[in-house]
């Protein structure tokens, strides 16, 4: 299936969504897989890289990595739902809740997912895995608002300036 034909068909379905790369959705699951047997074997069975632990309290580890947690399902849920919730009638640069303080905040909530295991256990192999799926992540993103770019102009490039892509302003400009 070429990636025009991905593109018309997500269009066909939803005429308010733009589409996304032809290998995201495949991609993130395997990124997922691969980190979570990664994170799973090195914490549990094989401890080849988790050495850090005994550095690092559990106490310190276990909030940190909750929080973290917590605050990746509000962001996938929250963006989920905006971008797939309700079909819009009038297709447009979504500004509202979460896609007011980052441009991506699906993704970066999983990110910090991965984050979160990452502080319940430091394993090092884990977290090349972790930093391999930032770089995909990044990827794709900047592939999908490349179509942004096409579909909404002037209106995308506003909403770039305004809002950052993976961190957080503290203030507003």
């Amino acid at each position: 299936m070429t990636q025009q034909h991905t593109q018309k068909k997500a269009q066909q379905q939803r005429d308010d969504l733009t589409g996304e790369h032809v290998v995201g959705d495949v991609g993130q699951v395997v990124l997922a897989c691969l980190f979570a047997a990664t994170w799973i074997a090195d914490t549990f069975f094989f401890q080849y890289s988790t050495f850090l632990n005994q550095y690092v309290l559990l106490g310190v580890r276990i909030p940190f990595g909750g929080v973290l947690l917590v605050l990746s399902g509000y962001l996938a849920r929250t963006g989920l739902s905006i971008v797939f919730g309700k079909e819009r009638k009038k297709p447009g640069v979504i500004r509202k809740s979460v896609f007011s303080v980052v441009r991506h905040p699906v993704y970066l909530s999983e990110i910090l997912l991965y984050l979160g295991l990452l502080m319940l256990s430091i394993s090092l192999a884990a977290a090349v895995v972790w930093i391999i799926a930032i770089g995909f992540l990044h990827y794709i993103s900047r592939y999908e608002e490349r179509l942004l770019l096409a579909r909404f102009g002037e209106d995308y490039e506003q909403y770039m300036r305004e809002v950052p892509m993976w961190i957080p302003r503290l203030r507003k400009r």
